[in-house]
């Protein structure tokens, strides 16, 4: 066992020392989708002829390498959106990607013609890239589906409610979330907020914040309204009441499709089945030369069939 780990580690050092000059190189700063990239490959030993080298980008759905100067690059771009624009300036090999999106983030590498080599490429590069989609608020504690039907910009609770909000994003890494009500200086770190037993004060409007942790500038924000009803409010006037309301017609509407499809084909097999079977008698008898048959009694032709 000893012996195979050894040799397993001499493999990975020869692995490591014969990998070839070629180095790409990326930006060193964080960077927010939307922001323009350079890409730069470099020959660290002299060993290449710049003008033989390459750039390439990893296709993850068609798991191959595609190089970004070819017709069929230029296909593979249009069609997925990719804007890239590989420029050679005094010998160095340049790789412009303009708003780059998440989509675009790589693996990218440099690659010498000379295929026949193992050590004709870099080492692949992923560009770390930092997104962060728009802010959904909704109630939390209805479910999976009515979660969808409450990201509305005004939430009607009635008096004496309890209200539990819930913030949520899409980004490339969790974001921290802030609750803020207009007006006021407090600031809850949570991407929920819970209001019990709503008072007339509790109305207002309510702004919460996704924040990056890493990068501090990229965030979104959403604010909702808040509107306490009275206590005698009807049942349908609050949010909740209005789902449900929804909710109950959308039912309806169902019901009576598929009782009217049911009626519609109980009706038609109905019909199909009261028919009953064929009359043979209707079918055309085949005529025959000696057959008495074979001609009708009003024939104007008297002459006898041979």
């Amino acid at each position: 066992m000893r012996a195979f780990i050894f040799l397993a580690v001499l493999a990975l050092t020869y692995l490591q020392s014969s990998t070839g000059s070629l180095v790409i190189k990326g930006p060193s700063e964080l960077i927010r989708e939307g922001q323009d990239v350079t890409l730069e490959c470099v020959d660290s030993e002299s060993e290449w002829n710049m003008s033989s080298v390459h750039f390439e980008r990893f296709s993850k759905y068609m798991k191959k390498w595609f190089r970004l100067e070819s017709d069929q690059a230029n296909f593979y771009r249009h069609c997925y959106l990719y804007d890239v624009d590989v420029r050679r300036e005094e010998g160095r090999l340049l790789l412009f990607i303009s708003s780059i999106q998440s989509m675009s983030a790589g693996p990218y590498r440099c690659i010498s013609e000379n295929a026949s080599e193992p050590d004709n490429s870099s080492q692949p590069l992923t560009i770390p890239i930092h997104y962060m989609r728009e802010v959904s608020v909704h109630r939390a504690g209805l479910g999976y589906l009515t979660r969808y039907f409450n990201s509305v910009q005004d939430l009607r609770v009635r008096l004496g409610d309890d209200v539990e909000l819930e913030c949520s994003t899409s980004a490339s890494e969790t974001p921290e979330y802030f609750w803020a009500k207009e007006g006021e200086d407090w600031l809850l770190a949570s991407n929920k907020l819970k209001l019990e037993q709503v008072r007339a004060i509790d109305g207002g409007r309510y702004t919460c914040t996704a924040q990056s942790p890493t990068m501090q500038s990229l965030m979104k924000k959403r604010t909702i309204s808040v509107t306490v009803l009275p206590e005698d409010a009807a049942w349908y006037e609050s949010t909740t009441g209005r789902i449900a309301l929804m909710a109950s017609a959308a039912g309806l509407v169902i019901l009576m499709i598929i009782l009217s499809m049911t009626t519609y084909l109980c009706r038609r097999a109905k019909q199909r089945k009261s028919k009953g079977p064929i009359d043979d008698r209707s079918q055309k008898k085949p005529i025959y030369r000696n057959s008495v048959e074979s001609l009708p009694s009003t024939a104007t032709d008297k002459q006898p069939l041979v």
